[in-house]
Order: structure tokens, then C-alpha cells, then sequence
């Protein structure tokens, strides 16, 4: 059977009708009326928006409850209420975590989602039962999704003995990313924190994710920190701060030269347009020259009952908490989605131009600004060539 797919009558962000032939997974061509090859799969687009695959930046597959029944929101407010329930809960249910790994995937897939960061707990408690989980769901989706998994210490290193043997041995295992969180004001450590993150990455080349949710003055003084030690080791464009709730806190005199460190630096932010937190001003990241991407983070776990997987919703979001409202400014928040992530994850070969690999989604609507504010279904969702979800559901 052929492996060629023609997708005819689309709009390439939103541009004039093409076709696209795509053959052995990579577009081949766009340009109008396309005849289609012997044996190929064709699709109507009916003159639908393409866009290239959404990517989801920061997501915490192992710990969704999707697909299971309803459960009311528990936790308390702090970073470490919600550790400590979520460690309650975790003994509790019991939970299949490749299952729900696959589960929330899935979703992910039929939203349009195809490549993904995803920080899998790993502590003394549960060892690499997560890790393990995820890794057996990545390998079943590997033809549909890419996977990066950061081994993410979600209970804190140094005041976890044995956490940083088992960071360690997820990286071993095939982990591509080292994460951290909050080294003051989880670990209150910032020094012993940082020393074992960055240890590890350098031993082994990966790449390092941490979740910065300390604000103020303190999340500052460790965004320098993570700074310093980024350009001490050579590891310009390999290092990721997710959330920098305090960028959202500081003053023009204070945020004017973090943003030059951060830039000097190739550091990137992820934010997902929190509703209970400070924002970092997306507007003025990106003029300054920070790559910033997103994520869903938590989606229907103990941390919150909210999330869907949809990034043009979480592009909604952005838009929401950073007051935009032109389309100038929403189509920035459409880029933070797709191509703001792809360059934070590496990925080759992604865009809509003749020999990218053919990652795309369909859309109905008249203007990119437009699918931001009204997210319409996914019509086609197309990975490598195959289509893996139509009208907003996953056919794999």
C-alpha cells in the first residue's frame, strides 16, 4: 500500500489554498492541484487552516487522573500542601501510571498535540515506578508522539536523601532532561540543589528543566544563580526555567537586566498562563529576544482539577492573563504553542516548508487570531504522514 497522502483545499497559516503531498512521512509539496498519486490517501481540508503540531512544553502525564471518575480538589494553597497530599493521594489510588500516561496522551494527540516535555516524579518513595511507566507509554506512542522526559525530583533533592542517586539513574535509564524545583524555598538548599543538577547534566550531556515557583526577590536570586552556573559550565541553550513566577514581580529596573542574563545565557521560560500566580510578561520576554514555550502542567490531578491538553487553549490562556487582544498579539501567543517549543525541545525537521517532516493539524476558521479565541476542533490531526485523530478524536 502507498504511504503517500495528499491533503488537498488548505490554508497554510491561514495563507492562500494549497495541497500538500506528503510521501514517507515528509511534505513533499505545496502547490494547487496536486494530482494524486496511485494508492494515496487523500483528505479534504475544505479550506481549513494548517498549522504545524502543537507542542507541549511542560506536562505531568504520570499524575493525571483522566479517564477516572471525578475527585474533588483537596490540596492547600502552598507548593508543599500540595506535595504532601499528592504523596497521600499517590499511596491511595494506586495508580497504572503507562495507563494514564496513555490516557492523557491520547487526549493530548486528539487536541493536535504531537511532541511533548513531559517532568515525571521521582523520589525516595515511589524509586523509578513512574519513570517506568512513562517510558513503556512513550515507546507504545512512538509513532504517533515524541516523548522528552525530564526526571523531575518533585518532593526536593537534598532534603530527600537518595533523591539524587535515583535523578541519576533515570538519566542512565534514558531520561533527557534533569529537573529541579524551587532549591531555596522547597530544598532551601539553592547551592546543594544546584550542585547536583547541574552535576548530573554535565556527567552525562543532558539537558536541565526546573520549576521555579519561588517569587520576588528569591525567585531572582536563584533565576542569577541558575544563570551563573549555566555560563560556568558551557550550557548556553540546554537550560529551561519553568513557570519564573518572579519575572512577573519585578520592576523595569530589576527585569530590564534579568531579561539581557537570560538572553546572554540562551536560557528559556516555559509559562502556562496561571490564574493564581504572577505571569511573566510574555510581550516583553519575547521583545527582548527569551524564547519562551508553554505547557498544560498539572491537568486533573491533585494539583488541580483543571486542564484538557489543548494548547490552543493554553495559547488562549497567555493571551488572557497577558492582556492581549490584538491579532498581532495573539498570533504571538499561537507561536509560544508551536514553533516557541519546538525550539526549546530540539525538534528537526518541524515547520510547513517542502521536507519537514509532515506533523500538521487542520483547523476550521477564517484567521489564526480567530482559532486562538475560539479553538475549534481539531479536524485533522496528521503525525509523520498518518492521520492519528479526526474531529477532535484520537483514531490510533
Amino acid at each position: 500500500m502507498s504511504d503517500d497522502l495528499l491533503v488537498k483545499n488548505v490554508r497554510p497559516m491561514a495563507g492562500a489554498d494549497v495541497d500538500i503531498l506528503v510521501t514517507g512521512g515528509i511534505i513533499r509539496r505545496l502547490t494547487r492541484g496536486i494530482e494524486a498519486p496511485a494508492g494515496a490517501s487523500v483528505v479534504d481540508g475544505q479550506h481549513g487552516i494548517v498549522l504545524p503540531a502543537f507542542v507541549d512544553g511542560h506536562i505531568h502525564l504520570d499524575k493525571t487522573y483522566w479517564g477516572l471518575p471525578w475527585r474533588p480538589h483537596e490540596a492547600g494553597p502552598t507548593v508543599r500542601e500540595r506535595i504532601e497530599n499528592e504523596r497521600r493521594l499517590r499511596r491511595l489510588l494506586d495508580l497504572k501510571i503507562d495507563v494514564q500516561v496513555e490516557r492523557l496522551a491520547r487526549q493530548a494527540i486528539s487536541r493536535g498535540t504531537l511532541h511533548i516535555r513531559n517532568h515525571v516524579d521521582i523520589d525516595t518513595e515511589i524509586g523509578l515506578r513512574n519513570f517506568q511507566g512513562v517510558m513503556a507509554a512513550r515507546d507504545r506512542l512512538k509513532d504517533a508522539v515524541s516523548i522528552q522526559v525530564v526526571a523531575f525530583p518533585q518532593s526536593g533533592v537534598v532534603t530527600r536523601p537518595g533523591t539524587a542517586e535515583l535523578l541519576d539513574r533515570a538519566v542512565k535509564e534514558g531520561a533527557h532532561l534533569i529537573g529541579g524545583i524551587d532549591p531555596a524555598g522547597l530544598d532551601q538548599d539553592p547551592k546543594g540543589q544546584l550542585d547536583i543538577v547541574f552535576g548530573i547534566a554535565g556527567r552525562y550531556g543532558v539537558g536541565i528543566d526546573i520549576h521555579l515557583h519561588d517569587g520576588g526577590a528569591l525567585g531572582a536570586f536563584q533565576m542569577r544563580l541558575i544563570a551563573e552556573r549555566t555560563r560556568a559550565l558551557g550550557l548556553a541553550g540546554k537550560v529551561s526555567i519553568s513557570h519564573a513566577f518572579c519575572l512577573g514581580q519585578l520592576d523595569e529596573s530589576e527585569l530590564g537586566p534579568m531579561l539581557d542574563l537570560l538572553v546572554d545565557n540562551r536560557i528559556a521560560i516555559m509559562t502556562h498562563g496561571p490564574g493564581d500566580r504572577p505571569v511573566p510578561p510574555l510581550a516583553r520576554l519575547r521583545a527582548a529576544g527569551v524564547t519562551v514555550f508553554s505547557g498544560s502542567d498539572a491537568i486533573r490531578d491533585a494539583w488541580t482539577p483543571f486542564g484538557t491538553a489543548d494548547m490552543l487553549e493554553r495559547a488562549m490562556l497567555l493571551a488572557w492573563r497577558n492582556g492581549f487582544r490584538t491579532d498581532e498579539l495573539l498570533h504571538a501567543t499561537l507561536d509560544v504553542v508551536t514553533r516557541g517549543g519546538a525550539r526549546v525541545l530540539g525538534l528537526e525537521g518541524y515547520g510547513l516548508d517542502v521536507g519537514c517532516r509532515a506533523d500538521f493539524v487542520v483547523v476550521s476558521g477564517e484567521t489564526l487570531a480567530e482559532l486562538v479565541v475560539a479553538r475549534p476542533t481539531r479536524a485533522w490531526v496528521i503525525s509523520g504522514g498518518r492521520v492519528v485523530a479526526r474531529d477532535g478524536e484520537c483514531i490510533l
